[in-house]
């Protein structure tokens, strides 16, 4: 903790040093607006070392700057000056510790100002001599940069301290490497060991959760003649942010708490075992949740370049391709051709060739006529679409990795590598990568792009028509393993692996009884056993879902590879194999949450702490939002806490995203799926599905997770949930067989129950959507308007006109079968 001097908060406390004048070390500048304080502390454990350096007056442990990191002062002798030449002086004893080297300036000012700069000045003309923005310590806040000037060389990044109790540089730099598409990197000496992934116009591609906080700050990149950098600016009535490298090498935005006066960590990176700079080395693609693999796996036409290592789950030599490039062979034409990967944080660009001025076509032509380039993608996804500008890579793909939200990239490949045409489709001509001058020139490469476009949108219907009968290329022999990752062809953003009926059985010992894990109305859960001691969900469609041809399974196969989000449950594989339609999901050790909030042994309901359940309600809320606003609006219309299952770590998963379920907003016929307790009343009543009703479904969910108790258990559940908030007895509704909360996540729960009482509101136009709800959920400052009491009889529980009674036979029995349900019940 900083032990700050007695005076360091007395009233009428300037926030200007003007010549003649001095600060001590029991003085202190504060900004006008009172956010700021400039003066000396000691930081941890430290208490004869003295520094110079700015703080949030709300929380004396927060240094955002440092003036004499590296030079501490012993005692309490520091002196603070402006010199008659324009000088800022830190004196000890009355030598020169640390100096500002300013212009020179008889009439110079020292100004900490209202966004944290120390600013000094020519009095006079107001013309700034020198700035602390320009020399960041291990501190981001709102209007500092991060980046270079390319007219003088300077560059503006941050340094972590050496520990929390010594603010000299440490062994971490967070840069923004301005040599191809913007990207924020973390070094360690020469090493890198993070990155956000490049700018793509809205964000850094591979910190998707910045949309949750959009509401916080403005993100900018300046690129210019003059300078290419980051920035960002607080939102008007935001709450105090900041990002800080900590002497750990990790990278958090922290965002001020003023109900807790606490600092509440919004994003923090590396978040996982993916996020670790080459992780799977060149041209290997990591993906956190594929742990069986040691979350490695090469790109389609490439092999572990040191299989002997990868075995021993060393991955870091990374993959070499197994066939050579025709182009590279004889340098004049080419029958190589692009593999769509989807969905991933872009590699390193900083040795990649930008164009911003070209579209994607052109430069998939570019890149075609480049025997170097090896793959290319958007330089900028605004605007939608497959966005616009180029990034081509001639060198070493690396760093890449699965993430929500993420771009696409078209790798090149050989001819032989490819998927195989479809059927009938004309024999793939030679492209010439001679470029002709002139508009010949611009007329070729018209006609190329054409003729693939016509190929590709053939390719696709013939592949949808063929789908469920020629066999995949991919299809696995007996000796099957988790597949950690999917190579995605043109007809699919991200496809699965097609496994052979063989390797299910063998997985579930012949669908043995002793395997089930869930049953449920669509159909039967068995717990698959690999040969490497991985575990795998298999889910065997009951035969009256089956439909002719399996065009319906088949969209869910083509859809669900899309739905990438760390918080849904995620489909590994399937079978489509004569009349059986089977679906492989990744395993969760931990079940469903129905097995811990409302099962009858105690100790499991207590393992989910306060802590925990706000971490799965946020998780949950994370999730839905994401199928919503970022996935084309899907709607589930089933949550419900048994098909919310529970990873090693606790990350909640949604689950269930059934053929007969899944559900886009337009889509016209769907089948209703109702089950008791969860379905919003427009939706019993009036078959009436938009997206609130998911909205309803997690507001039930959220209050249940923190009573204990289900909505169906008392027919006035949510009417007694708002009168306890309405008279503020929050603790009423509380758990009882959790341990009494803290007075901050008391705080926190208050919260939380007000935010499932507007989500369970009668009209849907009241309800927010998910994406306010993760917004409020994060936001511990912001406001939540109140939510309107239930209406009187407005309980709707109908008969289920035509719903999908048996998934809401076991629940309405009250059986246990809810600790078993654990895979799309």
């Amino acid at each position: 903790m900083i032990v700050l001097s007695p005076t360091a908060f007395a009233g009428g406390v300037s926030d200007t040093l003007g010549t003649g004048r001095n600060i001590t070390d029991n003085e202190t500048l504060v900004s006008a607006d009172g956010t700021f304080t400039l003066g000396f502390f000691s930081p941890g454990s430290s208490s004869t070392k003295r520094y110079l350096g700015v703080w949030f007056t709300v929380s004396g442990d927060a240094v955002c700057w440092v003036a004499n990191g590296d030079r501490p002062i012993n005692g309490n002798s520091g002196v603070l000056v402006i010199s008659n030449t324009g000088s800022l002086l830190l004196l000890d004893g009355g030598q020169i510790t640390w100096s500002t080297n300013s212009s020179f300036a008889s009439s110079a000012e020292a100004q900490l100002l209202d966004n944290g700069n120390l600013v000094v000045r020519d009095h006079g003309s107001s013309a700034i001599l020198w700035q602390s923005f320009d020399h960041p310590s291990n501190t981001l806040l709102s209007g500092m940069k991060l980046g270079k000037n390319t007219w003088t060389g300077a560059e503006w990044y941050l340094t972590s301290w050496r520990s929390a109790d010594d603010p000299s540089p440490g062994a971490y730099r967070r840069k923004l490497d301005t040599t191809g598409l913007p990207d924020l990197i973390v070094w360690q000496g020469n090493v890198r060991t993070y990155r956000t992934g490049p700018w793509n116009g809205r964000w850094f591609s591979g910190v998707p959760e910045v949309t949750t906080y959009m509401d916080l700050v403005t993100r900018q990149v300046t690129t210019s003649p003059g300078e290419i950098s980051y920035s960002y600016t607080a939102e008007p009535g935001a709450p105090l942010t900041r990002l800080v490298l900590t002497d750990a090498g990790m990278v958090k935005r922290l965002v001020w708490d003023a109900g807790t006066r606490t600092w509440q960590t919004f994003f923090q990176g590396p978040r996982d075992v993916c996020d670790a700079y080459g992780k799977c080395g060149a041209f290997g693609l990591c993906d956190a949740s594929a742990a069986a693999t040691s979350f490695c796996s090469c790109l389609k036409g490439f092999s572990p370049a040191s299989p002997a290592a990868w075995s021993l789950r060393d991955t870091s030599a990374g993959c070499r391709r197994n066939v050579k490039l025709d182009c590279a062979a004889n340098g004049t034409t080419t029958t190589d051709g692009f593999l769509l990967v989807s969905g991933v944080k872009l590699p390193d660009t900083h040795n990649a060739t930008v164009d911003r001025s070209i579209t994607v076509e052109e430069c998939r032509a570019r890149c075609l006529a480049n025997c170097s380039c090896l793959a290319y993608a958007a330089a900028d996804i605004r605007g939608g679409g497959g966005g616009t500008g180029c990034v081509m890579w001639t060198d070493d793909i690396m760093d890449l990795r699965y993430v929500d939200q993420g771009q696409d990239m078209y790798l090149r490949l050989a001819q032989s590598e490819l998927p195989p045409p479809p059927p009938l489709s004309p024999p793939q001509k030679k492209v010439t990568t001679a470029v002709t001058a002139g508009a010949s020139a611009a007329a070729v490469v018209a006609i190329v792009i054409a003729l693939l476009t016509l190929v590709v949108v053939a390719w696709k219907k013939r592949w949808r028509r063929h789908r469920s009968t020629v066999p995949d290329e991919h299809q696995l022999s007996p000796a099957w393993s988790v597949p950690s990752v999917e190579q995605p062809s043109p007809a699919s953003a991200r496809t699965v692996q097609c496994v052979e009926l063989s390797s299910l059985k063998e997985a579930t010992g012949n669908f043995s009884k002793s395997n089930i894990i869930g049953t449920g109305g669509f159909g039967t859960v068995y717990e698959g056993h690999l040969r490497d001691g991985g575990k795998v969900a298999v889910k065997r469609l009951h035969s009256s879902l089956i439909d002719e041809g399996g065009e319906a399974f088949m969209r869910e196969v083509e859809v669900m590879p899309m739905l990438r989000h760390a918080n849904l449950a995620q489909l590994l594989s399937y079978c489509n194999e004569g009349n059986e339609r089977i679906l492989v999901y990744e395993y969760m050790k931990n079940k469903s949450l129905n097995l811990y909030i409302f099962g009858e042994d105690h100790r499991l309901r207590a393992l989910l702490n306060w802590e925990r359940r706000l971490q799965i309600i946020r998780g949950v809320a994370m999730g839905v939002s994401y199928l919503h606003e970022l996935c084309k609006e899907v709607i589930h219309r089933d949550l419900k806490p048994s098909n919310i299952l529970l990873a090693d770590n606790w990350r909640p998963k949604i689950a269930d995203f059934g053929t007969p379920k899944q559900f886009v907003v337009d889509q016209t016929d769907p089948t209703l799926v109702q089950t008791a307790g969860y379905t919003a009343p427009e939706y019993i009543l009036e078959w009436y599905l938009t997206l609130k009703c998911d909205v309803y479904s997690f507001g039930v969910i959220l209050l249940e997770i923190v009573n204990g108790q289900r909505n169906r258990s008392s027919p006035t559940f949510l009417s007694s949930a708002w009168e306890a908030w309405d008279q503020g007895r929050i603790n009423e509704l509380l758990d009882r067989t959790v341990a009494e909360p803290k007075p901050e996540i008391l705080f926190e729960l208050e919260r939380c129950v007000q935010i499932g009482l507007l989500c369970v509101q009668q009209s849907p136009e009241d309800r927010p959507t998910m994406a306010a709800v993760v917004t409020m959920l994060n936001n511990n400052s912001s406001q939540i308007p109140p939510p309107k009491g239930p209406v009187p009889n407005g309980r709707t529980e109908s008969p289920l006109r035509g719903a999908d009674r048996s998934s809401t036979q076991e629940e309405a029995s009250g059986t246990s079968r809810d600790s078993h349900t654990v895979y799309l019940t």
